[in-house]
């Protein structure tokens, strides 16, 4: 061994686990197929076409940007793909073609490859896509279809409903859970994500912190601010309706944007809750979710920076 060498520290992390960052992204995938299966049975074979070509977009578009800059191929490390599937999740069912091409083309250009690719990015890329969708083609990202195999049910999400004012009397809890209401194609089948959650907390691949927090926030602001006043809210609604589920557990609670330290991850979990809240009620949009996690996104280094660990072996300043 090279005495020369014994001072010299390698960029950190310094704790080691077996998991790797390809193992995790694609259990992560896996995790995500219920949901998924929910809302092709839901929606219909339209759903499943989104989902393949916003990956398959993806998936190109990553290999065809390292190909041109020389760069480590890395396509099979299951970041891409998870992106095309959380952006497709996104998404209503019968959005025309080139919308999730052009969301995950956009996704990984711009929300992941130019920052340096996976691990650099400050914004979770497919937010980026679907905000980018969103604000270039309202027209489609804002057309809802009705549930392929239930009669009966409208076309618009509950949070639309709410929000113009019209009657949610008939969608009951056990209909939001099953995913029996109009809605983006992977944020519709609760019980899917859920299951899907589970697996990930029970693995250690996500911790409780942010999404637990984070739905909180949202079940306890929306009953404080009811329709018909102070603490007349429907908690259990706002925690089911829109993409709250899907975000909360795979979104926020994404390694390279959120906080690294556990009260960093409060901290964000609960700006997230707020943020959302404030758009549903009284925001332009029916729902906040994707701005409210990319808004965390852009505070997260502040927060590290004023919640990190103390330095082992310091003593704390005294007043």
């Amino acid at each position: 061994m090279d005495n020369n060498n014994l001072l010299i520290v390698s960029v950190s992390p310094h704790l080691h686990k077996k998991d790797s960052v390809t193992l995790i992204m694609w259990m992560v995938v896996l995790e995500l197929i219920p949901a998924g299966v929910g809302g092709v049975i839901i929606f219909g074979m339209p759903a499943l076409l989104v989902i393949l070509l916003s990956v398959v977009a993806a998936l190109v578009t990553e290999l065809v940007i390292q190909l041109l800059l020389k760069k480590k191929i890395t396509v099979f490390d299951g970041s891409a793909c998870l992106t095309g599937i959380l952006l497709a999740y996104n998404l209503p069912p019968n959005v025309p073609f080139w919308i999730p091409v052009m969301g995950a083309i956009f996704s990984i250009l711009i929300g992941k490859q130019v920052f340096g690719g996976l691990g650099q990015n400050i914004f979770n890329p497919a937010l980026v896509g679907r905000v980018f969708l969103m604000a270039s083609w309202p027209k489609y990202m804002t057309s809802f279809t009705k549930p392929f195999n239930f009669d009966g049910v409208t076309s618009a999400t509950p949070l639309m409903l709410l929000k113009e004012g019209l009657s949610i009397d008939k969608i009951s809890y056990m209909d939001l859970f099953l995913g029996k209401r109009g809605g983006c194609i992977g944020e519709v089948c609760i019980v899917g994500l859920l299951v899907g959650a589970i697996f990930l907390l029970a693995k250690g691949y996500i911790s409780w912190h942010i999404p637990l927090i984070y739905v909180a926030v949202v079940g306890v602001f929306g009953f404080v601010f009811g329709a018909n006043g102070f603490f007349t809210g429907d908690w259990l609604f706002q925690i089911l309706s829109g993409g709250l589920i899907l975000g909360a557990f795979f979104m926020a609670t994404d390694y390279v944007t959120s906080p690294l330290t556990r009260k960093g991850q409060v901290v964000f979990a609960v700006g997230c809750g707020l943020i959302t809240v404030v758009i549903r009620f009284w925001g332009g949009y029916p729902e906040g979710v994707s701005y409210a996690i990319l808004m965390m996104n852009a505070a997260t280094p502040l927060i590290d920076r004023f919640t990190r660990n103390r330095i082992y072996g310091t003593k704390l300043r005294k007043s």
